[in-house]
């Protein structure tokens, strides 16, 4: 039988991603808001669904539907990082399990009261960590769980240039994206943890509104990471190239390549939530936890095992 959805925040970039993966796991998306009306996106999946630019409007016809006895099964939040919690807190007590984008949430103590909301609703939350489903990625952890006890050393290096829109939208605002390490950085420390194992130690270079960079000493890894929006730390090579965009992670020296393989990686994502192997809130917590200690916590400066960027 078809699952029922609505989409909160249908003309954000990572929507289309997200209505592809309702339709091909041959779902129906019921309604969707957003305070945008630039919305051509949604004729080519479901152009049936009902539209609202008021969210009011959107939680009216939400209650219509549930007390007719035809309530939504899932709701899809892809909603500006400061709003996630609140429409998670919607969507779970208009009796929906729930699929939202990356970071779950901003800060860790919300995961608490969303966890306590789905004991009161028996309803779940799921996040969206498709990096988990990626073959090199799954092939990496395979090969630290085989290794034992051994210790690697990984660099991460992300670099995605941003122009000065960045930091007049939501996203240049700290306490509303999180900051770079939050905003561009959770799906890598996600990875790391989930492949890795848990946070010793997190020592802080750097944090900038464009830039962040630290060590982070994992069960089984020490790493050095550094994370920018600033064109003019992209390598030359990537430069010259007229690349906006450069990542690297190596582990033991050896680079892991992993730049293609995302084209289906939110539907698989989304295979797996209906199938009732998602990752919820526990799942989130760790990289959630590591990157709110970032943002809040002094840089040391250039002091112990810093990433080899950070001497530019």
């Amino acid at each position: 039988m078809n699952k029922r959805f609505a989409l909160i925040g249908a003309a954000g970039y990572i929507a289309d991603r997200h209505m592809k993966a309702i339709k091909e796991t041959g779902n129906d998306l019921i309604c969707a808001t957003d305070r945008f009306d630039v919305m051509g996106r949604i004729d080519s999946y479901f152009p049936e669904a009902e539209f609202f630019l008021e969210h009011e409007n959107f939680e009216k016809y939400m209650d219509d539907l549930r007390m007719a006895g035809n309530s939504v099964d899932y709701v899809s939040i892809c909603t500006p990082n400061y709003m996630h919690a609140s429409h998670i807190r919607f969507a779970l007590r208009n009796g929906a399990d729930v699929i939202c984008e990356k970071p779950l949430v901003i800060y860790p103590e919300e995961l608490d009261v969303l966890k306590e909301i789905e004991r009161e609703t028996g309803k779940r939350v799921n996040t969206v960590l498709q990096l988990r489903y990626h073959q090199t990625i799954l092939d990496l952890k395979k090969k630290v769980d085989e290794g034992g006890d051994k210790m690697y050393d990984v660099d991460l290096t992300y670099m995605t240039t941003r122009g000065k829109w960045y930091f007049k939208s939501w996203k240049g605002e700290m306490e509303k994206s999180g900051g770079v390490a939050t905003n561009i950085g959770i799906h890598f420390f996600d990875m790391l943890t989930w492949i890795f194992g848990a946070v010793k130690e997190n020592v802080i270079h750097v944090y900038e509104a464009d830039k962040a960079a630290g060590y982070l000493e994992l069960e089984k890894a020490r790493v050095r990471w550094f994370l920018s929006l600033d064109a003019n730390d992209l390598p030359a090579y990537a430069t010259e190239r007229g690349m906006r965009t450069f990542r690297s992670i190596t582990v033991n020296g050896d680079e892991v390549e992993f730049s293609g393989g995302f084209t289906d990686l939110h539907t698989v994502t989304y295979r797996n939530i209906l199938d009732g192997n998602g990752f919820g809130l526990d799942d989130a917590r760790e990289s959630i936890v590591l990157t709110d200690y970032a943002r809040y916590t002094k840089p040391v400066g250039l002091k112990g095992e810093y990433h080899p960027l950070l001497r530019k």
